[in-house]
């Protein structure tokens, strides 16, 4: 157990988005959490963070509370103070392309539409990290 993971869900802040399909990453941190009993209340770099394992591994779940647009910089600084391997993020969003109820994984690659992606490859200079799109 000596690698550490971090499973980041996009979304915004707030009651006005709570339970919208442009909150499914909080959404999937939630459901993280309630399933692996790991409190995600922890204010920290601009997210909320809970700290806990899964299937043996140590695991962030993280919650920015950036708006979608600013995604980038909470993301930054906590692969940066942690020191997470970009191997170890897993981003999960929204993508409007997609059916309800589908989901696309994908090893690398551009932001698309997204602009909580944009932001965050802005932020890291770098697409090789894992991310899954709902």
């Amino acid at each position: 157990m000596d690698n550490l993971f971090a499973v980041i869900g996009l979304g915004n802040p707030g009651d006005k988005y709570r339970n919208t399909r442009h909150n499914v990453g909080f959404d999937t941190i939630d459901l993280l959490s309630s399933q692996y009993s790991i409190s995600v209340s922890k204010l920290k770099h601009k997210a909320l963070i809970g700290d806990g394992i899964i299937q043996g591994e140590r695991a962030l779940l993280i919650k920015p509370q950036t708006f979608m647009n600013a995604s980038g910089e909470s993301v930054r600084e906590i692969i940066s103070w942690y020191k997470i391997p970009l191997s170890n993020v897993i981003i999960v969003y929204d993508d409007i392309d997609l059916e309800v109820g589908k989901l696309r994984l994908r090893p690398k690659g551009s932001g698309g539409t997204h602009n909580g992606m944009r932001s965050i490859l802005y932020q890291l200079n770098e697409d090789t990290f894992p991310r899954i799109r709902i």
